[in-house]
């Protein structure tokens, strides 16, 4: 995981850190990056490429959860889960780890979406054990 960047003060960034290096290396390398962040974008920890910008990263996944929480609320559809958006170049979810924090991740376009979907889910009941 050299290539990775890792920065954060959250008092839990590095064990959050372990947890998302964990979540990358069971994706066999699919898992392009992986960041864990309060709703309003501060990072608690991540896992990121050395080009990737993590606070670009956070803010863009902030946004993109602010829009989609008002339109399930519009829909009605009930609380929002988790946010998937699907390109040609790979994938990016954002799964609530609890009110407070979310698990975000960009995958390249060969990831697996059942396994990246299990993988998810297994990291988030982690993460929110540990930040509780």
């Amino acid at each position: 995981m050299d290539d990775f960047s890792e920065h954060s003060s959250h008092p839990k960034a590095s064990q959050v850190r372990s947890i998302l290096r964990g979540l990358i290396a069971s994706s066999g390398g699919a898992v392009d990056a992986a960041a864990t962040m309060t709703t309003d974008g501060l990072i608690i920890g991540s896992a990121l490429k050395d080009n990737m910008d993590q606070d670009l990263f956070a803010a863009m996944n902030a946004s993109l959860l602010v829009l989609a929480e008002k339109a399930s609320g519009e829909v009605d559809i009930g609380n929002l889960k988790q946010v998937m958006v699907m390109g040609d170049k790979g994938l990016m979810l954002l799964t609530h780890v609890g009110h407070d924090a979310v698990l975000a991740l960009a995958t390249d376009p060969k990831a697996n979406l059942g396994k990246i979907l299990l993988d998810t889910n297994k990291t988030v009941s982690r993460l929110r054990e540990l930040l509780a």
